[in-house]
């Protein structure tokens, strides 16, 4: 019986314990809902919009309304030298004073929707060498305002642009190029807007951490100016910033094949000449090779008038290849001529051994007709002594030609002893130092010429 009045003692005690527990949490929360959130310090945002009229900008009729403009670079997706042209995302903050929204309920910064900003007058901002830009809105219109007690707003907007860039392409792919982002004001003239650079714009944020496949970043400045026009000077702000292209990739898709490929037609060079099909094959084969490289490295570039490096560092290897094929030509012309002179050499010893033998037998049958001979003789006498006189003028002119002839026969005497022909061997030997030799200058001349 005592052990039941403990028992049932002890559960009483835990029910009130847990009901004081019970009642407490709900009057912490019932203090909580029932207490009256302190917003008075908030200003009345309908009647500091009441009269305001959007359509004229802030002091209008009194000097120039000075916006101040900062910029922060998120990325520069892509840049294209075919259309000349880079696309940019920014963040672009500008900040005015609109003395017409000022209030003094409180000395707080009001962070405001930006739904607000179709209720704001807003500077005209455009930026001048775009092509195409657009505004981001997921999840919602990518805008900001900020609205301080004296009437200075904050406006930032995320844009994203492409932007047309004048590139000189002459040291294309060791060329730098300078792009710039050009912001003026589209409608107000320098009577009612002044542009300047926000005092917190002493870099560009993201610039400089930005990495790029093709370029790097290597320098950065702001331009003020003025722009005039036929409807009154326009202030503008630009942003200029250095691109240096990357060589890498160059050198190892378009460089370094062509030098293979020139490397590739020296082999020749250690080809026996009687191996025709191998030599032509292998001179053909290098240079309808270098005429593909060359015109697929052409595609992603503008069809401009200027001579690029690349293309000149190109036709100096096609030039080489072409040589090497020429060269074989030039030394298989003098092989086979020097074979045919051979030729013609062995011919005649073979002919003045055929004279001999018939001298001898032309030697007896001349003893047998030797009375024969001495009377035609006697005849022959008698008819020259007739015609001595007549033949005269006739050895005179025979004197003539046979002069001609002979000075003939030195001209071509010289001729042969200056052009005479070179041992097809010899040729492909003087080539395996000429050509390297000739090709390593050049080389120096041309990264010298375009890297300095």
């Amino acid at each position: 019986m005592e052990f039941t009045t403990l028992m049932l003692t002890s559960l009483l005690l835990l029910l009130l314990h847990q009901q004081h527990k019970f009642v407490r949490a709900m009057n912490d929360l019932g203090e909580y809902i029932t207490t009256d959130i302190q917003i008075s310090w908030l200003p009345n945002l309908d009647e500091l919009m009441k009269g305001y009229a959007r359509n004229f900008r802030p002091g209008i009729g009194g000097p120039p309304l000075n916006v101040a403009l900062a910029i922060e670079v998120a990325s520069i997706d892509h840049i294209s030298e075919a259309n000349m042209e880079y696309t940019m995302t920014v963040f672009l903050r500008q900040i005015w004073r609109d003395d017409r929204l000022s209030y003094n309920h409180t000395n707080k910064t009001l962070g405001l929707d930006s739904r607000f900003v179709d209720k704001l007058w807003l500077p005209d901002t455009y930026i001048v060498n775009a092509k195409s830009a657009w505004f981001h809105d997921v999840t919602v219109e990518n805008k900001l305002i900020r609205l301080q007690p004296d009437g200075v707003i904050l406006y930032s907007i995320r844009i994203t642009s492409t932007v047309a860039c004048d590139m000189d392409l002459t040291k294309y792919p060791m060329d730098e190029q300078e792009c710039m982002l050009d912001l003026e004001s589209y409608g107000y003239s320098a009577e009612d807007i002044v542009y300047e650079w926000s005092d917190i714009q002493d870099q560009i944020h993201g610039l400089d951490e930005i990495q790029l496949a093709q370029f790097t970043i290597t320098h950065y400045y702001f331009v003020t100016e003025m722009n005039f026009k036929s409807a009154g000077q326009f202030p503008r702000l630009s942003l200029r910033f250095r691109l240096r292209r990357n060589r890498g990739v160059y050198i190892i898709q378009s460089y370094m094949p062509s030098i293979l490929l020139v490397a590739m037609s020296w082999v020749s060079f250690w080809i026996s000449q009687s191996a025709v099909p191998a030599r032509v094959s292998l001179g053909i084969t290098t240079v309808l090779t270098m005429t593909t490289l060359m015109i697929s490295a052409r595609k992603s570039l503008p069809r401009a008038s200027a001579i690029k490096a690349l293309d000149v560092y190109f036709w100096i290897c096609y030039v080489f290849v072409f040589a090497a094929l020429i060269e074989y030509a030039f030394a298989h012309f003098n092989a086979d001529y020097m074979r045919k002179q051979r030729a013609k050499i062995k011919t005649h010893k073979t002919g003045g051994q055929e004279f001999k033998t018939t001298g001898k037998h032309a030697i007896v049958l001349f003893s047998l007709s030797a009375a024969g001979v001495n009377h035609e003789l006697l005849m022959s006498n008698r008819l020259h002594r007739a015609n001595r006189v007549l033949r005269g003028d006739e050895v005179e002119n025979g004197k003539a030609r046979a002069h001609t002839r002979g000075t003939a026969l030195n001209k071509k005497l010289t001729l042969k002893s200056i052009f005479k022909p070179i041992d097809s061997d010899t040729i492909d030997i003087y080539a395996r130092a000429v050509f390297p030799a000739a090709f390593a200058a050049v080389n120096v001349i041309y990264w010298v010429a375009y890297t300095m």
